[in-house]
């Protein structure tokens, strides 16, 4: 492990399809709508005078979008696909459905159980999303800097977290996800994290509402 580490990770902001409800996934490479545009200028307006080193995204255009005031302010930044949001199969670009919300629920509840195969939609499961969120973690302790901004996805960084802190993935649905909503992990001696800010959306005007998937 390299030096110990401050790990600031967001949700990407709001999409059309947050907004309408459609399930986005790995598979739908979607912009910010409006409100996810003005979402990511109120978070740098209040984070933008940390000295983050680096700011890490996936590979979808929505998370760099989210971060690219610090983008364009001359901070480093990485795409990283192991970050990307799961996979979620045939349901990706399709409004839920009384079917697939209830096959959604049943995996998901499996996944709790211990059954980290079942793939909804056929899709990733939680034993590959939790192998390559491993990778990014190695990859993240390896790393020289000592204050790092990351923005993800929902369930990846429900995923992420969850492995940050040392819980296995079988945990990650006791976390919750907004858009914009930060996470901050100081790391211990021992290489895990403690999240001390959990969900946070205090820089961020108005009531809020949760995502799609």
């Amino acid at each position: 492990m390299g030096n110990q580490k401050t790990v600031y990770i967001v949700r990407h902001g709001e999409t059309d399809y947050n907004l309408r409800g459609i399930v986005q996934g790995s598979g739908v490479d979607s912009s910010l709508n409006h409100t996810g545009r003005q979402q990511a200028g109120h978070f740098h307006q209040h984070y933008g005078e940390e000295d983050f080193e680096v700011v890490l995204t996936s590979g979808l255009k929505r998370t760099w979008e989210t971060v690219s005031p610090f983008i364009d302010g001359g901070l480093p930044w990485e795409r990283h696909e192991s970050i990307n949001e799961i996979c979620w199969g045939s349901h990706e670009g399709k409004l839920g459905t009384p079917d697939s919300i209830a096959e959604y629920q049943r995996i998901k509840n499996g996944w709790t159980a211990g059954e980290l195969d079942g793939r909804i939609g056929g899709g990733e499961s939680a034993r590959e999303l939790g192998e390559r969120l491993e990778r990014f973690i190695d990859h993240l302790d390896e790393r020289p800097e000592s204050k790092i901004l990351v923005c993800s996805h929902g369930r990846a960084m429900c995923g992420l977290i969850t492995l940050m802190m040392g819980k296995p993935i079988s945990m990650m649905n006791e976390l919750k996800h907004n858009n914009v909503g930060l996470w901050i992990g100081e790391q211990q001696p021992n290489g895990l994290y403690h999240f001390h800010t959990r969900n946070d959306r205090r820089h961020l005007p108005g009531p809020q509402t949760l995502g799609a998937w």
